[in-house]
């Protein structure tokens, strides 16, 4: 499939792909994300998937950074896991500046995965087509009880940060709250992959509209009537799916004790 990508997107996939062509202990480039499913522009970040054979895996792991060197001018680079992935090297090279994530696999890890990518390069097409072919592909959707027993926790959390006056600590929980539960399940409401708050403006609705009342001012009276909205719009999509069993006393405790701490 053809693809028109933004100049400097374009030449990082063709460095990329020159890089693991020239080192014989990779044997694949894969591309994920705003690749494959549309809507990358010159803002996006380019999500790469690069597969080493299992002898070799040990030794490309410890050299992930002199590997990412080769692609260009790397400026910073760490690894993912604080998002749960250690596999993951997440660069910025530039300028003009680019975020590019270069995760380190081999063939026998491709059979569980969120999205099928797209194969920029193989040197056994025939096999890895076969590999992915016979993956179970799911997105990681969370389920309706998954978002219950966590929501209220989160939102008292974030209610005894505003209680005590640390208002920082208040809206910055609200945002993590938007991102883990808001954002997911108005996607689900919407039929499309719980991908948090990613490109959660091109959703029509009141809904978006309610989710623009959880973002507060530096003030406690704007977080307190943000916190209200958040519990407001999570009940208000929890009917989409029901969990099978809901937390006691909520809403109406959360509430309550968010109007106490006035």
């Amino acid at each position: 499939m053809s693809r028109t990508l933004p100049t400097l997107h374009g030449e990082f996939v063709e460095r990329v792909r020159s890089v693991v062509q020239r080192d014989r202990r990779l044997t694949a480039l894969l591309a994920g994300g705003s690749y494959i499913h549309g809507g990358l522009d010159r803002h996006s970040d380019l999500d790469f998937v690069v597969v080493a054979e299992e002898e070799s895996y040990g030794e490309v792991m410890a050299s992930r950074k002199e590997i990412a060197t080769r692609v260009g001018d790397l400026l910073a680079a760490f690894s993912g896991e604080h998002v749960g992935e250690p596999r993951l090297l997440i660069c910025l090279y530039g300028p003009p500046l680019i975020h590019v994530d270069l995760k380190f696999v081999t063939a026998s890890s491709l059979d569980r995965l969120v999205e099928r990518p797209a194969v920029l390069f193989s040197r056994d097409p025939g096999r890895l087509e076969a590999c992915l072919d016979a993956a179970v592909i799911a997105w990681p959707d969370a389920s309706p009880d998954w978002f219950e027993q966590r929501a209220w926790i989160w939102l008292h959390y974030g209610a005894t940060k505003l209680a005590r006056g640390e208002l920082f600590e208040a809206i910055g929980m609200l945002a993590f709250f938007r991102d883990q539960v808001l954002g997911p399940m108005l996607h689900r409401r919407a039929g499309r992959p719980q991908r948090g708050m990613r490109r959660i403006e091109m959703l029509d609705g009141p809904c978006t509209e309610q989710l623009a009342k959880t973002v507060p001012t530096y003030d406690a009276v704007s977080v307190r009537n943000a916190y209200m909205q958040a519990v407001d719009l999570y009940v208000d999509l929890r009917t989409d799916e029901p969990p099978g069993q809901s937390v006691k006393h909520m809403p109406e405790a959360i509430r309550s004790y968010l109007g106490a701490s006035s």
